[in-house]
């Protein structure tokens, strides 16, 4: 009997794994057996996450702090793991940030910033881990946390640099999908729609953003914790080698209106 989903032996770097939707996922591909990288900014933050992990689902793990604006700090970090473990299966590519403000106000350096990191560093990471891990190997498993938001506009809360670097993974993704098939690198993205964090949970009990849910979203609520888990799993395993260049919407429908 197969286990489609079973990734014990394989490597997953997590990007933004310092909470939120980063660890979620970390933690849904430490339980089908992938060790896990955790990376982001926050040392102190990893290395509790990468702890946890590490004594909950009995897998191998590695807290790495990088700074994805930085193309030395991405190289050292994608060496630092090819030298621990000699492979690199799995990236997720989920840090990023989020403006939010009337476009007519944002400025120079917030939409620079959007860019730099949400899109530009989505592009670091994959490049460094395809060049120094996945090519050699052929094989890996790109999957770019996007947004539906990178696929529609929004009149609830102005956000017109995330919604340009998000709509950038959207394509970005596409593209290297369509480079580096060849080299059996699936590439594709996640495209989340409102999901309950410690960082969104007031914005989104809101009434305001209540009301906006029930009219907006086909499912009338937001996403639980782990309701994205299987779709990173989904596109993380070996044996959807057939699906790359896709932008996977877990919008409760949002995005079908």
């Amino acid at each position: 009997m197969k286990n489609y989903f079973d990734l014990k032996g394989q490597v997953a770097i997590v990007t933004g794994c310092s909470a939120g939707l980063g660890v979620q996922m970390a933690k849904a591909l430490a339980n089908q057996g992938a060790a896990i990288v955790a990376v982001a900014r926050r040392k102190e933050k990893i290395e509790e996450v990468a702890n946890e992990i590490a004594k909950t689902y009995g897998v191998p793990t590695l807290a790495i702090r990088c700074d994805i604006t930085d193309t030395e700090n991405v190289n050292a970090m994608v060496d630092e793991v090819v030298a621990k473990f000699g492979r690199i299966d799995i990236l997720i590519n989920n840090a990023g940030t989020g403006a939010v403000a009337p476009a007519e106000d944002i400025t120079d350096e917030q939409f620079h910033d959007e860019m730099n990191i949400d899109l530009f560093g989505t592009f670091r990471v994959a490049r460094a881990v395809a060049k120094k891990a996945m090519i050699g190997a052929k094989y890996g498993r790109i999957i770019n946390i996007a947004s539906m938001y990178g696929l529609v506009g929004n009149k609830i809360a102005g956000s017109s640099p995330y919604h340009a670097a998000k709509g950038g993974v959207v394509n970005l993704t596409r593209a290297l999908a369509a480079e580096w098939g060849k080299y059996n690198i699936t590439v594709n993205s996640i495209c989340p729609g409102y999901f309950y964090t410690d960082l969104t949970r007031d914005t989104l009990n809101s009434d305001f953003f209540q009301a906006n849910a029930k009219t907006m979203i086909p499912e009338e609520r937001y996403g639980n914790e782990g309701e994205l888990d299987s779709a990173a799993i989904f596109l993380a395993s070996p044996y959807s080698s057939y699906v790359t260049g896709v932008n996977l919407a877990v919008d409760g429908g949002y995005t079908c209106m």
